[in-house]
């Protein structure tokens, strides 16, 4: 009894006092001025609004006007979540545009109901105890409310928010809700551009009676590779957004040599591996980011390590890491797959060529990072199997 009691004493903490309040204001400020990828940026919202006003958790909602709910992608100690907005105490907040405190969500009668259909639901899931809430919606620059912040459980001796949390969260929930609508912007047209990639990269893949999935597979082996060679994660996705582009190339290949389904000749064959330097073409001019590293993969996923590709011949570390990882997970992909041309090949071939070409084909330092990170490639090879891609169930 003595050493619970001693352990909330320890910690019980104290709001913070105004000269404190004002460098977590300036710290965060100007964190979230300089941020543009929305789950960072959502995060940084929540640990201000929680250091502001001394609370135990602190979660971001985000408002979807299209299918009528609130949604959580980043919140402290719990996964992301997506309720109606008509149910909950923070629906109820955003539908009256009011903020709302509660100091016992057990004991509270004014919003009994809503607490039951809400935190109270979500205790008896998380094994989490609510005591304290208040939530504070926030808005756009047009004044439409886009979300809201919801402080839990005071960390002081009282237990309970003040009218002072209010305007300090009230404060936080204005500036971050007009930070939010630039970063939701950004966001939108980074998701729309990825969403053109793939598209386009699927075009080429389906020229030559290739799967979508494939280029699925190609991103998600890049993305594990990079990330193994110690890239960081902001690298490793560019490189997983930009890879599905590597045979965009192959739209200006001729059906007849595209889905011929013998053996090409010598001519050819020219022809084919002009793909890469179409693709390069296409692509070369853009100023985005993702559209210049997909330049780079369309040029170079087919040269080799020991200087023996296409098309300029490159060696070694002249060829640019994102070509030298494309190349090995595109061969990985395209060797266990079945083609117009070829029958799939069983996994035990496959990782025993790509032994083999360590130090010919494949960089030697990404092979031994490819044997490294099996298990995870088997496991994406399997949710973007072919089979999958034809189930109506199908995450593709």
């Amino acid at each position: 009894m003595y050493e619970a009691h001693d352990k909330e004493e320890r910690q019980a903490k104290e709001d913070l006092e105004p000269q404190e309040m004002l460098r977590v204001i300036f710290d965060y400020a100007a964190k979230i001025c300089n941020e543009r990828k929305l789950d960072r940026l959502l995060m940084l919202m929540a640990d201000m609004g929680r250091e502001m006003v001394v609370s135990d958790r602190c979660t971001v909602w985000l408002l979807d006007r299209d299918k009528d709910e609130l949604y959580s992608t980043v919140a402290h100690e719990v996964p992301p979540l997506r309720i109606s907005v008509h149910s909950g105490l923070v629906g109820l907040a955003v539908r009256e545009g009011r903020p709302i405190f509660v100091d016992d969500a057990y004991a509270n009668e004014e919003f009994a109901e809503v607490l039951r259909s809400g935190a109270i639901i979500m205790d008896g899931i998380t094994g989490y105890r609510t005591k304290a809430l208040m939530v504070v919606p926030f808005r756009n620059n047009e004044g439409e409310i886009t979300g809201a912040f919801q402080a839990m459980n005071k960390l002081t001796k009282s237990g309970q928010f003040s009218q002072k949390d209010l305007e300090y969260l009230t404060l936080a929930a204005s500036y971050a809700g007009k930070s939010l609508e630039s970063a939701l912007l950004s966001h939108e047209i980074e998701e729309t551009q990825k969403e053109i990639i793939f598209t386009m990269g699927e075009i080429g893949e389906n020229r030559s009676k290739e799967t979508g999935n494939h280029v699925k597979r190609v991103a998600e082996y890049s993305y594990l590779l990079a990330l193994g060679l110690g890239m960081s994660e902001e690298e490793a996705e560019l490189l997983k957004n930009a890879s599905p582009m590597h045979d965009i190339g192959k739209v200006a290949i001729p059906d007849a040599i595209l889905k011929k389904p013998g053996k090409l000749t010598a001519e050819e064959f020219d022809v084919m591996k002009s793909h890469t330097t179409i693709g390069y073409s296409l692509l070369k001019n853009s100023k985005r980011r993702i559209l210049k590293a997909a330049a780079i993969v369309a040029l170079e996923h087919h040269e080799k390590w020991d200087g023996s590709g296409y098309p300029r011949g490159l060696r070694g570390e002249q060829i640019h890491i994102y070509g030298r990882i494309t190349a090995i997970a595109d061969v990985f992909d395209a060797l266990g797959s079945e083609r117009i041309y070829k029958k799939a090949w069983e996994l035990d071939p496959i990782l025993k060529l790509l032994e083999e070409e360590r130090g010919a084909h494949f960089d030697p330092q990404i092979v031994d990072v490819f044997m490294e990170q099996l298990p995870k490639l088997l496991e994406v090879r399997k949710r973007y199997s072919d089979v999958a891609l034809s189930s109506p169930a199908s995450e593709a």
